[in-house]
């Protein structure tokens, strides 16, 4: 009875507490409470359409990057320096790869790529190597158009600076290799280092951004450069403007420079290989190698980047008579020292590009501000803006070939995972002949153009023994010149193949007519394989 009694009271006095629980969401007055409804996400991390529309513009970027179908140069050999450091778990000190080039010395500054490119390979595939691409090339975008976006409040100046970097940088990203991580690096660096105010931070985060990229990729001396540019001309700018030089010394953001610098040219000593990166990165520079190939020559107007150069330079020029923005010193030595570095290498377009897309994008601004006046309106941040920006990077990532590897796991039906496979290489991929060598594995060195030494290890039988691969500064010098003169087909072509004792010459059908005719035409070789990318001769005669 007394139970029943207590279950009564417990009823009767949840009963009457009720109505108090009910009584915290309304006002004294009995209206709703509207307070509960504030928005308690934190400020830093609140966003607005502005972002939205800046987000919206960078997923398309992702999606369209992760797309491309990945080269067929130089990754595959990446990938097999990657391969071969986790086989051998240390750096290579020699050459590891190419018979010919057996014993020269080996300092591999992009290893830790090579590694993290192996690895993303071994478990999702070509999608993980387009995915790094596509991270690579948006973390570049985002940084220089947030923060147009973040000087300015421009929402029109921020989507300028985008496309002006993809357009100007385009011909080089297309090609995946470790250089985009210098230019992650070099961005990040770059937005840092030009910041309207120095912040104490940047002394620690600078040095440490390049003990990353001295062993990423061997570009870090364009870093030192950029900052020694941005000191310089900081330091001109203090004076100019006090025209004492006691006031340049005493200036914090010329110290902080200064000292940044100073410290990063002692960062990058944090690697296998400490003091030689420097000397290796100026070997490569001054390697003769390098001047036979393409991207190493002067930007001329009939290269679709050297249009795509022109058409920015143009558009600076029209900016920046009409800006009302005070023109700083670093920028006219940054765009002044890289552009001429361009015109004399094609390659550094890609350090150029970044560069110029940024300062398009600040005195833009300073011309829209100039002509229509500061803006009134302000997109009102808040957390929903937020979780729509997070929805839309969620949805870009989940419609690519990587998301789909990671939520769902890779392709297990083999006729599905060799047809994506063919989809996300480029189509100059020999892929086919690759398939033959490896039916009918070649005996001794192979001859091989340059463009397909890197698939060919990668791929194709193991232990195959290439001529050259793409890493040219490697290959001894007379080495390289026998190797350019046989692939023209010129005098004693036959010759040189006998001394080197070759058996096998797989070609690439262009550019190479002139010797593929003539080893059509000889009596000592043989056609086994031919395709529309290339063709495979055998000596019918081995030599020993």
């Amino acid at each position: 009875m007394s139970t029943i009694v207590k279950n009564k009271k417990d009823s009767t006095s949840r009963m009457n507490q009720e109505p108090a629980v009910e009584t915290k969401y309304l006002t004294e007055d009995g209206q709703p409470n509207v307070a509960l409804l504030q928005d308690r996400t934190p400020g830093w991390l609140k966003a607005n359409v502005s972002v939205v529309w800046l987000t919206i513009a960078l997923a398309v970027l992702y999606i369209y990057s992760n797309v491309l179908p990945v080269w067929h140069t130089d990754l595959w050999g990446h990938l097999n320096y990657g391969r071969w450091i986790v086989e051998h778990r240390a750096v290579p000190q020699l050459e590891p790869t190419m018979t010919l080039a057996r014993g020269v010395p080996f300092v591999d500054l992009p290893w830790l790529t090579q590694v993290g490119a192996y690895e993303m390979m071994q478990a999702y595939g070509v999608a993980g190597i387009q995915f790094l691409n596509g991270l690579g090339i948006v973390l570049i975008a985002g940084l220089l158009s947030f923060c147009v976006y973040g000087r300015t409040r421009n929402l029109g100046a921020a989507l300028l600076t985008l496309v002006a970097f993809y357009w100007g940088s385009y011909q080089q990203i297309l090609v995946v290799r470790p250089q985009l991580a210098g230019l992650v690096c070099f961005t990040f660096v770059f937005m840092m280092a030009s910041s309207s105010r120095w912040r104490r931070w940047y002394m620690f985060a600078i040095p440490a951004t390049f003990a990353l990229w001295a062993n990423v990729h061997g570009s870090f001396i364009m870093g030192l450069l950029l900052l020694g540019a941005l000191t310089v001309g900081r330091a001109l700018d203090v004076y100019r403007h006090g025209k004492k030089l006691k006031l340049v010394f005493a200036d914090r953001g010329v110290r902080g420079l200064l000292l940044s610098t100073e410290l990063a040219a002692a960062a990058v000593l944090l690697n296998p290989y400490g003091i030689a990166a420097y000397a290796e990165v100026f070997a490569i520079s001054k390697n003769i190698n390098l001047t036979s190939l393409l991207e190493w020559d002067p930007l001329t107007l009939r290269m679709k980047q050297g249009q795509a150069a022109f058409c920015l330079a143009l558009a600076l020029v029209a900016v920046y008579r009409m800006s009302p923005r005070r023109v700083s010193a670093r920028e006219v030595l940054l765009l002044t020292g890289l552009g001429i570095g361009m015109l004399w290498h094609s390659r550094m377009i890609i350090w150029w590009a970044p560069t110029a897309a940024y300062y398009l994008g600040l005195h833009t601004a300073a011309v829209w501000q100039r002509w229509y006046g500061p803006r009134t309106r302000v997109s009102r941040s808040g957390g929903l803006w937020t979780v729509v920006t997070l929805g839309i990077a969620w949805i870009a990532f989940a419609y690519t070939p990587f998301g789909v590897a990671a939520v769902h796991g890779r392709e297990q039906d083999p006729r599905r995972a060799e047809k994506k496979y063919r989809s996300s290489v480029s189509p100059l991929t020999p892929i086919d002949l690759t398939d033959y060598l490896k039916r009918h594995p070649p005996t001794g060195l192979v001859f091989n153009t340059y463009e397909w030494g890197d698939y060919l290890q990668w791929a194709g039988p193991k232990g195959i023994q290439v001529f050259v691969n793409s890493h040219a500064h490697l290959v001894p010098e007379q080495v390289w010149q026998d190797y350019l003169d046989i692939s023209r087909g010129s005098v004693n072509w036959q010759d040189r193949l006998d001394r080197y004792g070759v058996n096998t010459v797989v070609m690439e059908l262009q550019g190479r007519d002139a010797l593929i005719k003539q080893m059509e035409e000889s009596a000592a070789w043989e056609k086994k394989y031919a395709d529309n990318k290339g063709v495979v001769f055998v000596r019918k005669h081995p030599l020993e």
